[in-house]
C-alpha cells in the first residue's frame, strides 16, 4: 500500500524542505506555509518516492526526506510511471500530476557531492484539485490514470 512518509516545507525557495507532522493542502494553490506554492503555475506542490531517495544513498550520500525540497515523500508507488493527468487521493485529498522531472538550471549540493540527483528525473509535480489536511502515514491511492 502507498502512503505517505513525511510531509515537508520550506520558507524559501532553493532550499531543503524540513519535515512538519501534517500541512494543509489548498485548492489550486498548494501547501499553506510552502514558499513553492502559487496558483501562478503547475508545479504547486512537489512528490518524491522514499524509494528514489534510496538509490542515492546507495551512492553514499546521507540523505533523508525533504532534502531533495520534495513536499511530500511517498513509498509504495512507483510516480515516475505514473502519467500527467492522474489524480491522486491522499486521504480526503486529491491532486493531479502536472510535470515528472524537471530541469535543474543550477547543480544542487546533492549533484555536487554524488554526480546525479534523482528530482530532475523522478520528481513529480501536480496541482491541487480538492485540498485538506495530509499527515505522515496518510494512504495515496490512485484514483485514475490517462
Amino acid at each position: 500500500m502507498a502512503s505517505v512518509i513525511s510531509v515537508n516545507i520550506s520558507d524559501k525557495k532553493g532550499m531543503r524542505k524540513r519535515p512538519v507532522g501534517e500541512a494543509l493542502l489548498k485548492v489550486d494553490y498548494g501547501i499553506d506555509g510552502d514558499a513553492h506554492a502559487s496558483s501562478e503555475w503547475h508545479r504547486q506542490v512537489s512528490l518524491l518516492a522514499m524509494e528514489s531517495i534510496g538509490k542515492m544513498r546507495k551512492l553514499g550520500l546521507s540523505v533523508s526526506p525533504g532534502d531533495f525540497a520534495e513536499n511530500i515523500t511517498t513509498e509504495g508507488i512507483d510516480l515516475c510511471d505514473l502519467p500527467v493527468g492522474t489524480r491522486l487521493l491522499i486521504e480526503d485529498s486529491e491532486i493531479e500530476i502536472s510535470q515528472i522531472g524537471k530541469v535543474c538550471h543550477q547543480r544542487c549540493a546533492i549533484y555536487d557531492q554524488a554526480g546525479d540527483c534523482v528530482m530532475p528525473k523522478e520528481g513529480v509535480f501536480v496541482r491541487v484539485i480538492k485540498g485538506g489536511r495530509i499527515r505522515k502515514g496518510d494512504k495515496i491511492e490512485v484514483k485514475s490514470e490517462k
